[in-house]
């Protein structure tokens, strides 16, 4: 009889830890903390790698914490209510960029003209291509219209995905994607091209890449990261007059 004692013992424990989990799975400190804790693991290898572009931490951390959520089964609504603080210090930290864009004052004014010309070009290209791609594989319109705004920063992205008659979860994912596998490969691609003034590369980090490749712009220099700041908030504003109209008349003709 005593054979059963061990076996509804750890019945019993199994069963405290799931109220446990439960209890501690309900409150929004838990994903917070995780969210923190999965990142600053991420960003240790990353910095252990020697800021290898394919250690990204922010795609190590969607990657883990994306695990975490279908292993404990926890929704993303669940999940959103301890992250949103993290979602909040977005705002501030975007305005925070205008510091060291403020030093760069004076090669701004002397550049203004060719950098109003490379948004222009630059945040077409990325939508026409886009779109143009899609057709070319067969894509529906409306994964072409989540695909448009994809080199645009996440918020005005699904904004202009869904007036366009696109997915907005659907544009998120690719958004995050374009700014991974933009600062994945940058680096290479102007060593290449022989690319090689902060400046530009930055500007076109920030065009083609947004939030992430302004964050991989910053690692590697302040005038880097102050231009790749500026061209992630000029091609959101831009971005949000044009490509609603300019998107939306080539999903009409394809």
């Amino acid at each position: 009889m005593n054979e059963g004692l061990p076996l509804a013992s750890a019945t019993a424990a199994v069963g405290r830890l799931a109220d446990v989990w439960v209890y501690l799975s309900a409150s929004p400190l838990l994903w917070l903390t995780t969210t923190l804790l999965v990142y600053q693991v991420t960003f240790v290898a990353y910095r252990r790698s020697g800021f290898h572009p394919l250690a990204n931490p922010v795609a190590l951390s969607v990657m883990v914490l994306g695990a975490l959520l279908w292993i404990t089964g926890t929704p993303y609504a669940t999940y959103f209510e301890g992250a949103q603080f993290v979602h909040f210090l977005l705002g501030p930290a975007t305005v925070a960029l205008a510091v060291p864009l403020f030093e760069q004052l004076a090669r701004l004014k002397r550049l203004w003209l060719p950098m109003l010309g490379a948004l222009v070009v630059g945040t077409l290209a990325a939508t026409v291509t886009a779109i143009g791609v899609g057709w070319t594989l067969g894509a529906t319109k409306v994964t072409m219209a989540s695909l448009a705004p994809k080199s645009v920063t996440a918020p005005v992205a699904m904004g202009i995905s869904e007036q366009i008659g696109g997915l907005p979860t659907l544009t998120a994912v690719l958004v995050v994607c374009t700014g991974i596998l933009g600062a994945a490969s940058a680096r290479y691609l102007f060593d290449a091209l022989r690319i090689h003034d902060p400046t530009v590369r930055g500007f076109a980090l920030g065009t083609a890449a947004h939030g992430i490749g302004t964050a991989r712009a910053f690692q590697v220099s302040d005038k880097m990261g102050a231009f790749a700041g500026l061209a992630m908030g000029l091609c959101a504003l831009f971005s949000a007059v044009a490509l609603p109209l300019v998107a939306g008349w080539l999903l009409r003709w394809v």
